[in-house]
């Protein structure tokens, strides 16, 4: 059978298209939706607050751990230090208020928040009424 060439070309598509019509469809993948903007990073100041809000709270095991974070996020911060040494000085862990006041104090000698805390620990006062000592000068 001799058929011209374009109705060749014409039967061969004929019998094609059907085939792929019968072929499974794949879903369409969508777009995917932009990605959300990261949170910012806090600031060791932001942990600071955070801290002293879940100490306020009585939540002292998250007050510790975000004093731990500010160290982490700015070991150069004296009061990250001195965050954390007042949470355990509250809580009556003198030896560990000590060692994170030693911190602050390594890093500025003159840090007058870590001095007068150590001198309460010294003196066993309160770490209370140290830090108000601390906020009222």
């Amino acid at each position: 059978m001799n058929l011209p060439r374009d109705s060749l070309i014409l039967a061969l598509a004929l019998i094609a298209v059907p085939a792929l019509a019968a072929a499974p469809k794949r879903p369409v993948a969508k777009p995917a939706a932009p990605a959300a903007a990261p949170a910012p990073a806090l600031t060791a100041t932001d942990l600071i607050s955070q801290a002293q809000a879940a100490q306020v709270r009585g939540e002292k095991d998250l007050a510790v751990r975000l004093a731990q974070s500010a160290i982490v996020a700015d070991p150069a911060l004296p009061a990250a230090y001195n965050a954390l040494g007042d949470l355990y000085a509250a809580d009556g862990a003198a030896d560990y208020a000590r060692f994170y006041y030693r911190g602050a104090l390594t890093i500025d000698p003159t840090d007058t928040d870590a001095t007068k805390a150590m001198a309460a620990l010294e003196r066993g006062d309160d770490q209370r009424a140290a830090k108000a000592d601390t906020n009222t000068q």
